[in-house]
């Protein structure tokens, strides 16, 4: 089967925002690479180039639009060009290498030995669905989840990924001791991801489409999906989250996280949590 490589580069928080938009918008994944000579440093003006794997039959033009669009900034300029299958995939596997997350999580990906065998390692390939830990705003979740979640005091909290993609979130958390964890989202792909990527880590994450999401409240809700969606889903998940339970938001610009906050405040004690090359993740304690 043939696919088409979209490659597009911008400034990195843009580029970071887009390659989010851009998998909203139908692409079938997607990765950021510096164009640096030093992909550990982000100098002034420095850009980020961001690759799209869309299917052969997609309007590149279209899908670049849509997503500058949700994104809020100008459509870029872009190239395209055709990929066969294997050659995608041999790409895919001499990019992705383990990454590690904190001191003790690495995600590895399935063609890897993990570097270090005394780690948390969830094993987790590029794929259809988005959430590899490459990205800024997941890295800043499971970053707190690795440091925080065994010292909030719930013992083994029920826990609700909204918005699972990957299912790396729900995933993570199973590693770090949650009991019950429910994974939902609106594309029936990332459910059946998430349902794979849980059985293959050895975690039971039950997922359903939002509206058949099960009774009952949660100790913690995680949410990494964009500013915009975030805010309009505040009723949704302040209905979600217990008395004295918690919730993290990430998919969070910087720039957008007062007006975040701002929307939680009236059922949350909502705040920055921390930050990370233009992103933020904003948590806090249901009232």
């Amino acid at each position: 089967m043939a696919w088409l490589s979209i490659t597009l580069e911008l400034e990195p928080a843009q580029a970071e925002a887009l390659s989010d938009a851009l998998l909203e918008a139908g692409a079938e994944s997607v990765s950021l690479e510096s164009t640096s000579n030093d992909p550990a440093t982000l100098e002034p003006g420095a850009r980020m180039r961001v690759v799209a794997l869309a299917r052969a039959d997609c309007d590149p033009a279209a899908l670049v639009a849509a997503a500058a669009t949700a994104a809020a900034i100008e459509a870029p300029r872009f190239a395209v060009a055709r990929v066969e299958e294997e050659d995608w995939v041999r790409r895919s596997q001499a990019q992705f290498g383990p990454i590690r997350i904190a001191e003790r999580l690495w995600i590895v990906p399935s063609w890897h030995v993990p570097p270090d065998p005394a780690a948390i390692v969830v094993r987790l390939d590029p794929g259809l669905a988005f959430g590899t830990g490459s990205h800024a705003s997941t890295r800043l979740v499971l970053q707190h989840l690795e440091s925080n979640m065994r010292a909030a005091g719930f013992g083994r909290p029920r826990v609700l990924d909204y918005g699972c993609g990957s299912g790396i979130l729900a995933i993570v958390a199973g590693l770090l001791g949650a009991g019950e964890i429910v994974g939902t989202d609106i594309d029936p792909q990332a459910l059946e991801t998430t349902a794979a990527n849980a059985v293959n880590n050895g975690i039971v994450v039950n997922v359903s489409s939002p509206e058949s999401l099960p009774p009952g409240n949660f100790d913690l809700v995680l949410a990494n999906i964009l500013a915009g969606p975030l805010i309009s889903l505040e009723p949704v998940l302040a209905a979600r989250t217990r008395q004295g339970g918690h919730i993290l938001l990430s998919g969070i610009l910087e720039s957008q996280a007062a007006e975040v906050c701002a929307a939680y405040a009236r059922d949350f004690d909502a705040g920055i949590v921390a930050t990370a090359e233009g992103w933020a993740l904003v948590g806090g304690m249901r009232k």
